[in-house]
Formats: structure tokens, sequence, C-alpha cells
């Protein structure tokens, strides 16, 4: 995986929902939302919150847990599923993550971050056919999203498959052209290929275009 995609996974799969604090602060958050769950254990929201505490002191298990209880007194809930997939995937619980992330997409079918954390995990099980079917439907379904492309160039060049990996970074870096990481990760294909000159010739169109000198500036000197 390019560093560019795990920076994306990590972008998109974060839970990122209550605001930064400290190990002891979310401690102490969670030990209040266990007394205000103990008095409304009905409350999805209070479950919710607990869940993302969980998540962020990687407590995976504990939030897949109360992602469970959520989803057994609201059977839809797009946040519970979404999340308890991401925590899934955390613990190479691949089938569940798997099954989570269906389930959500069958509730709502053109959902973006779903639909890529499916086709995240079905190439974390190695299910190679079924992962680019998902990502060519992520394409397909955005085709004006950098990030479409950028999951799917990624994993091209994990294949070796570097042409249609190529084709995919240009895709992305048309959507997004002052982006530095996009252009770094064409670049390393081109390397790995030894094209070496259109890899610096793509670094020297990446600075006319306005991508500054200095975030490239390793690769410049390689």
């Amino acid at each position: 995986m390019t560093r560019v995609l795990l920076f994306t996974l990590i972008l998109l799969l974060s839970p990122s929902v209550l605001q930064a604090q400290t190990s002891q602060q979310w401690r102490d958050s969670l030990a209040v939302l266990n007394k205000q769950i103990r008095r409304f254990p009905k409350s999805t929201d209070l479950r919710l919150k607990k869940a993302a505490i969980n998540i962020e002191l990687n407590q995976w298990e504990y939030a897949i847990e109360e992602y469970g209880n959520v989803l057994s007194i609201d059977p839809k809930s797009l946040a519970a599923l979404y999340y308890r997939a991401y925590a899934h995937t955390q613990l190479k619980h691949y089938d569940q993550a798997k099954y989570d992330y269906e389930t959500f997409l069958s509730i709502v079918p053109r959902n973006f971050d779903a639909q890529l954390g499916l086709a995240m995990v079905k190439r974390r099980m190695g299910r190679q056919t079924d992962a680019l079917e998902e990502m060519n439907r992520l394409v397909e379904m955005y085709p004006d999203s950098a990030l479409s492309y950028v999951a799917r160039a990624g994993y091209e060049a994990e294949l070796g498959q570097y042409d249609v990996s190529l084709y995919d970074w240009d895709e992305a870096i048309k959507r997004s052209p002052l982006n530095p990481d996009f252009v770094v990760s064409k670049v390393e294909v081109l390397l790995t290929q030894k094209r070496n000159a259109e890899a610096r010739e793509e670094l020297e169109k990446a600075v006319k275009r306005g991508i500054p000198r200095s975030s490239i500036n390793h690769w410049m000197n390689r």
C-alpha cells in the first residue's frame, strides 16, 4: 500500500466524532457516559458516544460490543454499522467488517466511505478480483472524485499493474492538481519502472502548476 493510500484510509475511516482529549480525559468521559447509560439504557446517542471513546482508546472489542448494543436497539443505525466495520478491520475481523459494510450499503447504496471501506476490506482479504470490482464501482459512482482514482491506483501499483496505475494517478492529479502526495505516488510508480526521466519531468510539471518545490524536494534530489 502506498503512503498516500494509507493516509486516505486513515482520513476516511477514522471516526473523529469527538474533540481531541488526553487519555485520562477520555477515560473520565467514559465513566460519565457509563453512568448515563445505566440510567438510559435505550439511548443510542449515549452508546454511540461511548463506542467512539472506546475507539479513541483503542478498545476495539468494547467498541464492537457497544455498536452491537446500538444495533440491537436500531438495526439500521448507519453510524453503528460503519464504525463497527472500522473496529472489526482494526482487529482483522475481515468477514465481520465486510458484512457490516455490505449491510450499510444495502441501506445507503451510494456512500463513498462505506464503498471504499468494503473495497479495502476485500483487498486485505486477498480477494483481488472482488476488490478491484469494488474500486471500479467506486470510480463509476464518483468519477469526479480524485480519491476514487487514488484508491484504485494504489492497489494497482501494489499488484504490479503499473500502466493502469499511472493512468489512475493521472486522473487523480487532473482532479486535484496541487496535491503533492498524488504526484509523489505517480513518481514512485515511474521510478519502480526505472522511468527516471519521466519521473523528473512529472516533478517539474508539478512545480510549474504551483506545487511548492519544498514539498517534493526529496524526490527532486533522487
